[in-house]
């Protein structure tokens, strides 16, 4: 099994691999490794749910995934992450950023507040 620093690590390769890909203009190639990026990310996040010592690591992947999933166009999964988030014991910073990233959940990201992971413009 993959540790959670793996799958972190290799999904920020996946973000940066999709920023170059969509600099180039290469939003197929951009859209996949975003994806892969949000698959990683989601287990990292899924490793340390049910861990409240985990904080504020365990908010702030779900928070990382949660983001990635509305980039991706999952809301349902994005709100899932956010919820599992906020029922642990994140610092108020990263509640406040949750709870934002939720809005932007509900109204299909269209609040026009900055995306969360700023290493990729929404494609």
């Amino acid at each position: 099994m993959n540790s959670v620093k793996d799958l972190h690590r290799e999904a920020m390769r996946f973000v940066d691999e999709a920023e170059s890909a969509r600099h180039n203009g290469n939003t197929t190639v951009a859209r996949e490794r975003l994806r892969q990026a949000f698959d990683h990310e989601r287990q990292a996040a899924d490793l340390v749910a049910g861990d409240l010592c985990q904080e504020p690591t365990r908010s702030v992947l779900h928070r990382s995934a949660a983001s990635l999933a509305l980039e991706c166009g999952a809301l349902r999964e994005a709100e899932r992450l956010i919820a599992t988030a906020l029922s642990g014991e994140p610092p108020d910073e990263i509640a406040e950023e949750l709870r934002d990233l939720l809005e932007q959940v509900y109204f299909g990201g269209k609040k026009g507040r900055r995306p969360l992971t700023t290493a990729l413009e929404p494609l």
